[in-house]
């Protein structure tokens, strides 16, 4: 019996082409980090290096301190904290510039309001490789809030990252929850269909799938938002 729901964010809540965003974001990111010294195709470099490192976090540290600490082996201590201090910026401010990247569905917050009233916890499970401020920004571009949801997950309060499946089993013990009583609702093949391993359930949303090993899904529950209210019976 279904009692939990965690929602993706990016591409699932938050309409979006993944690559162009990426992109979109990173011109954004490299533009405020030149003036400071800072080569942007070697930043990108470093960037998805630092990334690489989140998602192989074993636990042992925060995802943030994993990014951080990979950060300050490809630069000295100073370069890495001015990196350090421009990104903070870069978040609060210019990243909004990103909403242009992503698109918008006018049915997500009713749908996420309906399942609430239906008496669903909801949980904001988005990969946490994003800080805390990046996170908000994303979720109000969807039309949301982080208010909405119960709790979230950032690189900041995460020590693991989709698809390992113990990112999905550490949001269950944070939350309390029972893997075998939740829904994972995202629209990855691999990073959102790992929560199965856990004993979660999960639906898969079309819209913007991702699905770059070809995975069979035939039998997992997928579609639209419209199908998903279907398929809770909303």
């Amino acid at each position: 019996m279904i009692k939990n729901i965690l929602f993706d964010l990016d591409g699932t809540l938050l309409p979006m082409d993944m690559d162009e965003f990426t992109n979109g974001y990173f011109k954004l990111l490299v533009a405020k980090l030149m003036p400071f010294g800072f080569d942007g195709k070697e930043l990108i470099g470093h960037i998805w290096g630092g990334t690489k490192c989140m998602v192989l976090n074993d636990g042992s540290s925060k995802n943030c301190e994993a990014f951080w600490e990979y950060m300050h082996s490809a630069y000295d201590e100073e370069k890495t904290a001015i990196a350090r201090e421009q990104c903070e910026a870069f978040y609060a401010n210019e990243f909004e510039g990103g909403r242009e990247f992503v698109g918008f569905n006018e049915k997500v917050k009713p749908l996420v309001d309906d399942i609430k009233a239906a008496g669903y916890r909801v949980i904001l499970a988005t990969n946490p490789i994003f800080p805390d401020t990046a996170t908000r920004k994303r979720t109000a571009w969807a039309g949301l809030s982080v208010d909405d949801f119960e709790g979230y997950t950032t690189y900041e309060n995460s020590t693991f990252c989709k698809p390992n499946p113990k990112y999905f089993e550490q949001v269950a013990q944070r939350f309390g929850l029972v893997p075998e009583e939740c829904l994972m609702v995202g629209n990855d093949a691999e990073e959102d269909v790992a929560a199965l391993k856990t004993g979660m359930q999960v639906f898969l949303i079309t819209d913007c799938l991702v699905n770059k090993k070809d995975v069979d899904i035939s039998g997992i529950p997928h579609g639209n938002f419209d199908d998903l209210r279907a398929w809770l019976a909303l």
